[in-house]
């Protein structure tokens, strides 16, 4: 197991690890508190997906580091639920599904995950299997050593760029 808190003493977050697999750069921007741009296009998308799609069944659970959308039982099993509005950053989705299942499991708490794209109608089962664990806790020692940079990794233009809450941190 892997020391999950930053030098801070604060827990890596759920959207820390969701960056990392997106840009790098992000995470050191959250780190220090940085805020996106709350107004960002795919930011008010994802609200409304969670609102329209999933308020009936909201079962929000929060505990240090991480926000779960959803929670539910099936078949005596605990179902994690993580809502995306699309697929098309899955690996990240993927793996802050898989952060969340870890600090369950930490807890003594197993889960599964199932990722929820209702735009798509999608559901994807997550599974914290070793090699998920052994690539997500590399993944959080990588997430801690850019925390501790003086300055934030270099930005890097790729497609997700252009519809970035923090584009103006990058490409102004």
């Amino acid at each position: 197991m892997v020391d999950l808190r930053l030098p801070s003493g604060e827990y890596v977050i759920g959207t820390m690890v969701w960056y990392y697999f997106v840009c790098k750069r992000e995470v050191w921007l959250s780190s220090r508190n940085l805020m996106p741009d709350e107004e960002a296009e795919p930011l008010d998308i994802g609200r409304a997906i969670h609102e329209v799609h999933y308020k009936r069944f909201r079962k929000e659970i929060s505990m240090e580091g991480i926000k779960i959308d959803m929670v539910r039982s099936e078949s005596g099993s605990l179902i994690v639920n993580e809502v995306k509005t699309s697929s098309k950053y899955l690996k990240a989705a993927k793996f802050q599904l898989l952060y969340y299942l870890y600090r369950l499991k930490l807890r003594g708490i197993e889960a599964t995950g199932v990722l929820l794209i209702p735009r798509e109608r999608k559901r994807i089962r997550v599974i914290l299997d070793e090699e998920n664990e052994k690539e997500l806790e590399e993944a959080i020692e990588d997430i801690k050593r850019i925390v501790q940079l003086e300055r934030p990794p270099p930005p890097v233009r790729t497609p997700f760029c252009r519809k970035c809450a923090y584009n103006e941190f990058c490409w102004v």
